[in-house]
């Protein structure tokens, strides 16, 4: 395992749930979304997993958000403080799924501290900053100065097809309402960590069985970064959801649930 990050690691918010001595999973979330975006697979897995759902620095909804430091920060220091959520809750080893930002981290965890991943899924995860790190500064800035908000026009098309946005207002207006609701400073640092990253030197240091997961349509970490980040990991899988993008685990849930609890059943039992 590397030496933990020289920036120190941060207590999280998150919560347990599922059944006391199931294999335990943690989920990763997405950048401006707090773990509620992870409901319709948690309402499945929760049954035969432990689940530990955390905050990213500066998320999390009212009374349960997690502290966010002066940024920037790095994916190594996102990273450590999931180390330090793992410690506290006694879990020695764990499955990790993880969607965007949260898929970074699970990488860099995989990578970085294998003894304590057992079973790896990325969903819709870039494994360098897209389109470009200085657009990943760009949108730091316009956070700070103006706040979450700044940035919804910039967003939305980003994490879903013009179809869903179309059809179902109400369930983006939830996201969106979870981006709003972020800590300018916590979205900010997150987001220069993301401009910061180069995974792919990691993906080969990945030994365990690994799931990476895209949306079809996503702009964000499209289908043919997936394809080559699933080739650089030995014996990974890789699995396109059709008519979706980068936050398929909530447009199109059942196809991404189905694909993670199918990777975990075969790789935890």
């Amino acid at each position: 395992m590397s030496d933990p990050p020289a920036g120190g690691t941060v207590r999280l918010a998150a919560r347990l749930e599922g059944p006391d001595g199931a294999p335990a999973v943690v989920l990763g979330n997405p950048l401006g979304t707090t773990s509620t975006i992870w409901d319709a697979q948690a309402a499945v897995l929760r049954r035969r997993f432990r689940l530990l759902r955390y905050e990213l620095r500066g998320h999390g909804a009212p009374g349960a958000r997690s502290p966010a430091p002066p940024g920037p920060y790095s994916i190594a220091e996102l990273a450590a403080d999931v180390l330090g959520l793992l410690g506290e809750h006694d879990i020695t080893s764990a499955a990790y799924c993880g969607v965007s930002l949260g898929g970074m981290i699970g990488i860099w965890l995989a990578a970085h501290a294998p003894e304590r991943i057992s079973s790896l899924a990325a969903c819709c995860t870039a494994t360098i900053p897209m389109p470009s790190r200085q657009a990943w500064l760009d949108r730091a800035a316009l956070v700070r100065a103006g706040g979450p908000a700044a940035i919804s026009d910039m967003v939305r098309p980003r994490l879903f097809t013009p179809g869903f946005v179309a059809r179902a207002p109400a369930a983006v207006a939830r996201v969106m309402d979870m981006l709003h609701g972020t800590d300018p400073e916590g979205y900010a640092g997150c987001a220069e960590a993301i401009a910061g990253m180069d995974l792919r030197p990691a993906l080969a240091s990945v030994t365990a069985p690994a799931l990476v997961i895209a949306g079809a349509e996503d702009p964000a970490a499209p289908p043919w970064q997936a394809a080559r980040t699933a080739a650089a990991i030995a014996g990974a899988r890789l699995r396109v959801i059709r008519g979706t993008s980068h936050l398929a685990l909530y447009q199109t849930p059942g196809p991404v649930t189905d694909a993670i609890l199918a990777h975990l059943d075969a790789t935890l039992r």
